[in-house]
């Protein structure tokens, strides 16, 4: 029988959330909950979803979520702070329910690039969740674009590049590779401990502020879900 309140109206689809709400928050394990928000729709959350399925991550504690707010690096940093302090009730997201906040964005010609690093900055530590601790904000960008970090599996990058040689090298080594197809962290897998010490070494002599010379921070994000669990 639906429960029908007294204005009439269908209260199931409520009922229902809650009751998935209650019953992810149930299945919870007991490491770190880690927010992801990305720029893409397909490419950045197929693969952290990969990643997510290769090493047994709870759902309830890895969400991965495309912004909803626009593609623009500012506009995914503020859809990340609105998903912290609001939640998403279909989404099953609840309010400051995250130790961790990732926020993944390119480059690439954005004007908000450097605005969307500096509110980061200032949001970090801002907020409290559920468990009355800081919540840390972590920028993953990536210069020109996310796919130096698949083409750092292959190939060491020094000089600026831009992104359409990104991939047109990237196709030399995965002739098929098409944005937003799925199966992308199987086929690098084999190269991740090589693609990590690259960006390492990128990051010794370039950082995320400069904008233009090749840069990732997707290696910090790959070795932090793969050490959830640890």
């Amino acid at each position: 029988m639906r429960w029908v309140d007294h204005m009439g109206k269908d209260n199931q689809p409520k009922v229902r959330q809650a009751a998935q709400l209650v019953r992810k928050k149930g299945r919870r394990a007991t490491y770190d909950r880690v927010l992801i928000v990305t720029e893409g729709s397909k490419t950045e959350p197929n693969y952290l979803g990969e990643i997510r399925r290769e090493h047994k991550l709870h759902t309830a504690n890895v969400q991965v979520e495309p912004s909803a707010y626009g593609t623009s690096p500012l506009q995914v940093v503020v859809y990340a702070e609105h998903l912290l302090i609001h939640g998403h009730e279909s989404k099953h997201i609840e309010p400051k329910a995250f130790e961790c906040v990732c926020v993944v964005f390119d480059r690439d010609d954005h004007d908000s690039y450097h605005n969307a690093l500096a509110k980061i900055s200032a949001i970090n530590g801002k907020y409290l969740n559920d468990n009355r601790k800081k919540v840390e904000f972590i920028a993953i960008p990536s210069v020109p674009c996310f796919e130096v970090w698949l083409l750092l599996h292959f190939e060491d990058i020094q000089a600026p590049i831009h992104r359409d040689e990104v991939y047109e090298r990237l196709r030399t080594y995965l002739p098929d590779y098409e944005k937003g197809r799925d199966g992308y962290y199987a086929m690098t897998q084999s190269s991740l401990d090589v693609a990590i010490t690259r960006a390492n070494a990128l990051s010794q002599v370039n950082n995320e502020y400069d904008g233009v010379n090749p840069y990732t921070a997707m290696h910090q994000l790959v070795m932090k879900l793969k050490s959830l669990k640890s």
